[in-house]
């Protein structure tokens, strides 16, 4: 994973009021692993195909946003509004079928 990349897109995301939730890593070495982990500490680090950054916020109604955002040159992300009584599987369901959208974006 692109460190530099990665804490350049935390950074503008969190010029716009979101908030940095979980990481994608696709290298499994336990050293940059924990590079990643001390470079964004208390965010969970999950193994994946692809590097990608996972980040939420409000949005109206009650509502919360969430959008996964591929660590790459190339700006590349995919969004998904909840709603407020949605239930946390559905949400984790959902968030599911976007990693795979972006993986097979990634691979592609």
């Amino acid at each position: 994973m692109n460190q530099d990349l990665a804490r350049e897109i935390r950074a503008t995301y969190e010029k716009h009021g979101w908030r940095l939730r979980r990481i994608l890593a696709s290298s499994p070495a336990a050293a940059l692993r924990e590079e990643i982990a001390k470079a964004f500490p208390d965010t969970p680090i999950t193994e994946a195909e692809i590097d990608a950054l996972w980040f939420a916020r409000s949005s109206h109604a009650g509502r919360e946003a969430w959008e996964i955002r591929l660590v790459a040159e190339q700006p590349y992300a995919l969004f998904e509004a909840f709603e407020a009584d949605e239930s946390e599987e559905d949400r984790e369901d959902a968030r599911r079928e976007m990693e795979n959208k972006m993986r097979d974006y990634a691979k592609a």
